[in-house]
């Protein structure tokens, strides 16, 4: 069995692959969904694949880890402590995402960016924006699942250590057989 495999039969035993018709934090609709909170609840899966992403970066030191709220909070805390720096947040506020309780980035720090899923990237953009507002230097981008396949590029040092090709659809270009399921929403951007 593959890596690949080993990981997709880890998601499924955790049911963090789940199937259905669903919303996504993008507004796109998809027949799948990784909850990826279901399988990084389990310490053994949390410990590894943070130790995958943190090896991608561990020679270029990176002093912080920001991750967007609230799917990427745990992976980037864990990606933190196996590179043994500052682990902050950004979390969305009336809508808009923004850096707060107190967390900052000082101009010219090494920061990574962590994710749990991304699918058109959108939230890590929007945390890349405020890094860059503050100054900081982004060494890259690590993500769990990359749900464009790759086709998703947000920065040149971006790693994911799953890469699918999960369909998904526009509002006006959902299938009948999908719209026919009722729809659900997990995605964090409409949490206020």
């Amino acid at each position: 069995m593959s890596e690949r495999d080993q990981i997709l039969s880890i998601f499924r035993s955790t049911e963090a692959l789940l199937e259905g018709h669903f919303v996504l934090t993008s507004g796109r609709h998809s027949a799948s969904y990784f909850q990826c909170a279901k399988v990084l609840q389990h310490p053994e899966y949390l410990t590894a694949f943070s130790i995958m992403i943190a090896d991608e970066y561990e020679d270029q030191a990176p002093d912080v880890v920001i991750s967007p709220a609230i799917g990427g909070v745990v992976l980037g805390t864990e990606v933190g402590t196996q590179l043994g720096c500052r682990t902050i947040f950004a979390e969305r506020k009336e809508g808009d995402m923004v850096i707060r309780r107190g967390f900052h980035i000082e101009k010219g720090e090494k920061v990574l960016v962590v994710e749990d899923v991304i699918t058109t990237g959108g939230s890590v953009k929007e945390v890349m924006d405020l890094v860059e507002e503050a100054g900081g230097n982004i060494l890259g981008v690590g993500v769990l699942v990359d749900r464009s396949n790759g086709s998703v590029t947000l920065h040149n040092n971006q790693y994911s250590i799953v890469k699918l090709d999960a369909v998904s659809y526009g509002e006006d270009e959902v299938p009948d057989d999908l719209a026919a399921i009722p729809i659900q929403k997990p995605g964090s951007r409409y949490l206020s």
